[in-house]
């Protein structure tokens, strides 16, 4: 053997000498720091891939269910200084409701839900909207309990449990980018005008336009009027077969939904890692500065936090976690705790 292979073979041995020491101290450092490391970075994929089934929302009548959020601040301000817009969807037929707001309080929740959905379309059974303070306040409670209306709640930091009026927020902001032009503090008077867009497009989970499911016709659009069409022409006739193949209609656009829906799940839950804690498991849980008072800090700073002991379990996937000193956190979604291991 040469004296360079000697040398290279040197090397090597004592590469490997030191990376198997270096190894060595490292997992003495891990045994002796284990409850530490376990509050560190790790990667990002850990607790954002899926960890609990889905389970979409289903209604099986237009104006059963309503998705409700809000939207905004918004920048820049209208010329009325209006910055929210407060937005519900039919979970059935895609129908939406939007209004602008200087701000939305309590009161101005349960007045859009009296005046635009009660008034208009009468009492629903359930209501989906996440913690938010408008939303969850004894004003709200009372106003449910008098109408005897279900109010569902996600978790924190789980906008996907309200996905629909989520899709439809993404899909209204993008229709006002475009109808506004140049003037930008337009947007609330453009509202109408989006908002007709919208419910009068196609909609892929019923294969038909939110305004048809609900009045058993398709509206008659500005070009229709000024390039007369044989539908508006013959607008009598087929206003009265469009009625009595309403329900009808309603029916497929059930059964689309379903389909759409259950391929939905089938797809997501292929990729979910299932991870369930049971009531008095120990677990860290993801920091968020809306659930905890200390900031996150800099690069180096654990990402998670705890322990805390699981106190309540819920069926869709949901925990109630409480501190050492027994103090409850917000429901926290099933994706953002990890066991912990003492």
């Amino acid at each position: 053997m040469g004296f360079a292979a000697r040398t290279k073979l040197a090397r090597s041995s004592l590469t490997s000498q030191t990376t198997g020491l270096l190894l060595a101290v490292d997992a003495q450092r891990r045994h002796r720091n284990g409850s530490n490391l376990q509050t560190m970075p790790t990667p990002r994929r850990l607790y954002t891939s899926g960890t609990k089934l889905l389970h979409p929302t289903v209604a099986s009548w237009p104006f059963e269910a309503w998705g409700m959020d809000i939207i905004g601040p918004i920048s820049p301000k209208s010329h009325s200084d209006q910055q929210y817009i407060l937005a519900a969807t039919d979970y059935f037929s895609k129908w939406a409701e939007a209004t602008a707001y200087r701000e939305v309080k309590a009161v101005t929740v349960v007045y859009f839900i009296r005046t635009q959905i009660i008034y208009r379309y009468g009492v629903p059974r359930y209501i989906m909207t996440d913690n938010g303070t408008p939303f969850k306040n004894k004003v709200m409670d009372r106003f449910c309990e008098k109408f005897r209306i279900q109010q569902r709640t996600s978790s924190a930091y789980n906008p996907a449990a309200n996905g629909l009026v989520e899709a439809f927020n993404k899909t209204l902001c993008k229709i006002l980018k475009k109808t506004i032009g140049a003037n930008k503090k337009s947007w609330d008077e453009k509202l109408g005008e989006a908002l007709w867009a919208y419910r009068t497009s196609f909609r892929t989970p019923t294969q038909s336009t939110p305004y048809s499911l609900v009045y058993g016709t398709e509206a008659v659009l500005p070009l229709e009027v000024q390039l007369p069409s044989l539908r508006v022409a013959e607008c009598a006739q087929l206003r009265l077969a469009e009625l009595e193949s309403l329900d009808e209609q309603r029916v497929e656009a059930q059964q689309r939904l379903e389909c759409n829906q259950s391929r939905m799940t089938r797809a997501f839950n292929k990729k979910v890692r299932l991870r369930s804690f049971q009531k008095g498991d120990l677990v860290l849980a993801v920091r968020r500065p809306l659930l905890f008072t200390s900031k996150i800090g800099g690069k180096f700073a654990p990402k998670w936090e705890g322990p805390y002991m699981v106190q309540e379990t819920y069926t869709n996937g949901a925990y109630k976690l409480v501190t050492s000193n027994g103090s409850e956190l917000p429901i926290t979604n099933g994706k953002f705790p990890k066991r912990f291991y003492p």
